[in-house]
């Protein structure tokens, strides 16, 4: 397999642009873009050695500091073959503490790199080495997993090499990753959404949003409507904590004026593996002029399933493969959620091309299935008997809404994709390609998700029919090999990718023994949705929303196998 994309930037055209500013052209010891990492590799192991520091980088026309690995931001491709050992050294040249989780890697317990659950962390000018078998294939990734390190780049793409062919074929091989980059610090950003969190928001609505909905709904309808939200405290248009307001949308560390460029040849199959590194950011991915086939989720083979568009949440990964017959170029447009932003790749038969940019859609609002109404029988049954045990009627101070009868959404897209004609993928549609064998759950434990805009506080409740806990300290404890049902019911007016460490979610999604695997799962809204989790690896296992700032302000839990 050849990943074409090597082109490396040492001084980009927003230095140039820099230097023409200060009079100066500044030299920068770290270079930018996708890089692949050198790598040793025997007849057992892959072994690579990271050294990560803290250094002045240029994004667009400005310069920012970030983590680099061996001299790259964003780090380098790590990829590892199934059935051989990696071996991973890294050497921490910062002057703080850091550290490295392997992001949905099924691993031992003391190499999941999470301080304070299953390490100490890597300290200032130490060093670390992982070790751990390769038991799977496919698309993942790497970042820090101490403090709001993550959101200064700590990342990057990791790619697992299967034992037996691939149920799909391609041509060429292309890793596109996407996260936001801001110039102020994590801190600073995490400070102003507690002190307002509205902050970032810029497209909250207007008089003539609401002369609009009387024209569509009449008056009465729009003021009850408006009245709905006023004692929820809430916006309708807060889709996303942090918008374009701050953010710098990347893709492979680019941004789009430099326009990351994908080769191709036309009638070439083309894999794309969309990798979603972001802090905080949920992008819509299409090409306009091309169908995508769906063949990886999360790193696991699914069924083949075209689509015209797709949402990745923070943390999740898709592949699909795409085949341009036409020699032009193709737009990979990645828009934001909320659509205050977005940014964009080139898919060309050479470089220099580009093609045009898709008009941008209106700006994001929240609906009546966010309050948990309008049912949709089909959903339901494809949730099957996904119901919460015990809702109470209070969270205290930690939630702003209680949602007493939440919706299955399985099969919903979600919010800015009411309307669409085209086809976008849903959870409903991903069917593994193998069959997993199906055990009846030896017992169910709720997950509510809970938050407080104003406050801006996130929880995760957890009741296991007894008792309910939502502290970092307050394991959710289950049985070594034991199967249980997670059901997990939206509390809150925001989406939320819930990652679980160490083993796999089986998403009940409608499809039986053909139910996909997932390391990390969105919840939407007022939603309710099931997954079933072998608990098959010893140890305290971090189980947390991926949002930066939701898992730094409370969603954050640990699973203990024991």
């Amino acid at each position: 397999m050849n990943i074409s994309r090597r082109t490396l930037l040492k001084v980009s055209g927003s230095t140039l642009m820099l230097g023409a500013l200060t009079g100066s052209i500044p030299v920068y010891g770290a270079e930018r873009g996708f890089h692949i990492a050198n790598r040793k590799e025997t007849d057992t192991a892959v072994e690579y050695e990271l050294v990560i520091r803290k250094e002045k980088i240029p994004v667009g026309y400005r310069e920012g500091t970030a983590f680099t690995f061996n001299g790259y931001f964003p780090a380098p491709l790590i990829r590892l073959k199934e059935g051989k050992d990696a071996i991973i050294k890294v050497i921490n040249e910062t002057n703080e503490s850091t550290s490295i989780h392997w992001h949905g890697i099924i691993l031992p317990n003391e190499m999941d790199g999470v301080p304070g659950v299953t390490y100490a962390g890597i300290a200032p000018k130490s060093t670390f080495v992982y070790r751990f078998p390769v038991v799977q294939y496919g698309t993942y990734w790497y970042h820090s997993h101490t403090g709001l390190q993550e959101q200064l780049g700590h990342y990057g793409p990791l790619i697992i090499d299967p034992k037996e062919p691939e149920p799909f074929e391609y041509d060429r091989d292309y890793v596109v990753q996407l996260s936001d980059w801001t110039f102020e610090n994590p801190y600073d950003v995490l400070m102003h959404l507690k002190k307002w969190d509205g902050y970032y928001n810029y497209q909250k609505r207007t008089v003539f949003d609401f002369i609009n909905d009387v024209k569509k709904m009449g008056f009465e309808a729009t003021i009850k409507e408006r009245l709905m939200w006023a004692r929820m405290r809430m916006n309708p248009r807060d889709i996303a904590d942090i918008t374009a307001a701050t953010y710098t949308y990347l893709i492979n560390g680019m941004t789009k004026e430099e326009n990351p460029t994908f080769l191709f040849k036309p009638g070439e199959k083309i894999r794309l593996r969309f990798i979603n590194s972001s802090a905080t950011t949920y992008f819509d991915i299409r090409i306009p002029g091309l169908k995508m086939t769906v063949v990886q989720a999360d790193g696991q083979n699914v069924q083949p399933v075209e689509v015209d568009e797709l949402r990745i949440a923070v943390a999740e990964t898709y592949d699909v493969i795409v085949q341009p017959v036409e020699n032009r170029a193709y737009t990979i447009f990645a828009e934001t959620m909320d659509r205050s932003g977005y940014t964009y790749g080139t898919l060309a038969p050479k470089k220099g091309m580009k093609a045009p940019i898709p008009e941008r859609r209106p700006p994001s609002t929240r609906g009546m299935k966010a309050m948990g109404m309008h049912h949709n029988m089909k959903d339901m049954n494809l949730c099957g008997k996904c119901e919460p045990m015990r809702i109470p009627d209070s969270f205290g101070p930690d939630a702003a809404m209680i949602q007493k009868k939440p919706i299955c959404r399985i099969n919903d897209p979600g919010v800015g994709f009411e309307n669409v004609k085209h086809k976008v993928l849903t959870y409903a549609d991903l069917k593994s390609i193998e069959p997993f064998k199906q055990r009846k759950p030896t017992r169910q434990i709720d997950i509510h998700l809970t938050g407080n805009m104003e406050r801006f506080i996130w929880k995760m409740y957890s009741f296991d029919g007894k008792n309910w806990s939502s502290e970092f300290h307050e394991l959710i404890k289950a049985r070594y090999n034991e199967r249980i049902r997670i059901v997990f019911i939206n509390h809150t007016m925001m989406d939320h990718p819930i990652h679980l460490h160490g083993m796999w979610m089986y998403l009940q999604n409608g499809n039986g023994e053909y139910s996909p695997r997932k390391h990390t799962i969105n919840i939407k809204p007022a939603e309710k949705l099931c997954v079933e989790i072998d608990n098959d690896a010893l140890g305290n296992w971090a189980f947390h929303c991926h949002i930066l700032y939701h898992m730094h302000t409370g969603m954050f839990r640990v699973l203990q196998v024991c």
